[in-house]
């Protein structure tokens, strides 16, 4: 298959320095609100990567679910393989690409576990259905057929039939407290606007252009 260079050209108006909130979380909310209003597609999908002890990576999508200046938030099984490697290794990666609007996010950090309460509350906002597959599935694990899964499904359905169904105990949220966070506009002629957040000791933000 050839992979000649597709003929799409950015044509963005850039990205200034004085277009910036000098706070991330902000400047993030700020787009975030402006995806929400241009109508885009599952928003809140974003690029997760996580790594083994021993540094091996890896990347899947996932849905953020709350944002505020604590941190970016999302939920999972922790038995999973990102459960599993969080874990062992808390840095993680976040990536957000808004075609629409030419415009990139790259957020990476520390995650902690969301206390059992903030993932009670999110777990019980969830559709039946969700809550119980959460409990269905052993996410990660090797699968010898579907009708496994759908097995485990109606014994679970019928377990809690009629019935609040709790919190598993190795379900929940993870929030990812950003140290770096990036802006990225597209422009034309590859020569895109990149504006980097890096936290410093004393708790402030340092905020600088980068070459594309």
């Amino acid at each position: 298959m050839s992979l000649d260079p597709i003929d799409y050209e950015h044509s963005e108006p850039g990205l200034r320095r004085r277009d910036l909130d000098p706070d991330p979380i902000k400047q993030f909310s700020n787009w975030f609100t402006a995806a929400i209003e241009a109508r885009i597609r599952d928003v809140n999908a974003m690029s997760l990567a996580t790594a083994t002890a021993a540094g091996r990576p890896s990347v899947r999508i996932v849905l953020l679910k709350g944002f505020d200046q604590d941190g970016f938030v999302f939920f999972t099984n922790y038995e999973s393989e990102k459960g599993r490697q969080l874990a062992a290794n808390p840095f993680a990666a976040l990536g957000f690409y808004w075609i629409e609007q030419d415009r990139q996010i790259r957020i990476a950090g520390e995650t902690v576990k969301t206390s059992r309460e903030e993932s009670e509350r999110y777990f019980h906002s969830r559709p039946l259905g969700s809550q119980l597959g959460a409990w269905a599935s052993r996410q990660s694990e090797v699968l010898d057929a579907r009708r496994v899964l759908d097995a485990r499904m109606a014994q679970i359905t019928e377990r809690f039939a009629g019935k609040p169904v709790p919190l598993p105990p190795h379900w929940g949220g993870f929030r990812l407290k950003p140290d770096y966070m990036e802006f990225w506009q597209g422009r034309a002629n590859r020569l895109h606007d990149r504006f980097r957040y890096t936290l410093q000791g004393d708790g402030n933000w340092l905020l600088e252009r980068l070459s594309p």
